[in-house]
C-alpha cells in the first residue's frame, strides 16, 4: 500500500515563512499561524516542504489505507494561499459571507487575507477543527 508523502518534518515553520518572497504573503502567513495556533491550541509544524500544519489527524479509509496529516493548515503558494479546512467548505450559508475565494476538495484558495472576512474564516477553521477532532 502506498505511503503518505506528506509527513511532519523538522523544518522550522518560521524559517519557511521568512523565505516567502511576497511581503504581503509573509505578513498573511504570520497572521494565519497566530489564528490557527489559537484555534487548535497546537504549535505550527511543517508537513512536507510547503505546508504549515497544526495538530495531527489520523485517518483510515474504507480501503484500509491509513495515515496522519495535519488537523488544519495552509500553504503560501505563488498565486494564492491554500488552506486545508476540509468539509466545512460545504456550509454554503457561511461561505456566502466569506468574501473572494475559490475551493477545491477540502481546500480553500485565497489570494490574501484582506479578500475575506477574517471572522468568518476563523469560524470556518474552528468548525473544521472541531469536526475533525470528533471524527467527521
Amino acid at each position: 500500500m502506498a505511503e503518505n508523502k506528506t509527513k511532519k518534518t523538522t523544518q522550522s515553520p518560521a524559517a519557511f515563512i521568512a523565505k516567502v518572497t511576497n511581503e504581503q504573503q509573509r505578513k498573511d502567513a504570520k497572521e494565519l499561524v497566530a489564528m490557527m495556533r489559537e484555534i487548535t491550541g497546537e504549535p505550527p509544524k511543517m508537513w512536507g516542504p510547503s505546508i504549515v500544519g497544526f495538530g495531527t489527524l489520523h485517518y483510515v479509509y474504507e480501503s484500509g489505507r491509513e495515515g496522519d496529516i495535519c488537523l488544519t493548515g495552509f500553504s503560501p503558494r505563488k498565486p494564492n494561499f491554500v488552506l486545508y479546512i476540509g468539509e466545512t467548505l460545504h456550509d454554503e450559508e457561511t461561505m456566502a459571507k466569506l468574501g473572494k475565494f475559490k475551493t477545491g476538495k477540502g481546500c480553500l484558495y485565497i489570494k490574501r487575507l484582506d479578500d475575506v472576512d477574517r471572522g468568518v474564516l476563523r469560524n470556518l477553521i474552528a468548525k473544521a477543527v472541531k469536526e475533525a477532532r470528533k471524527g467527521g
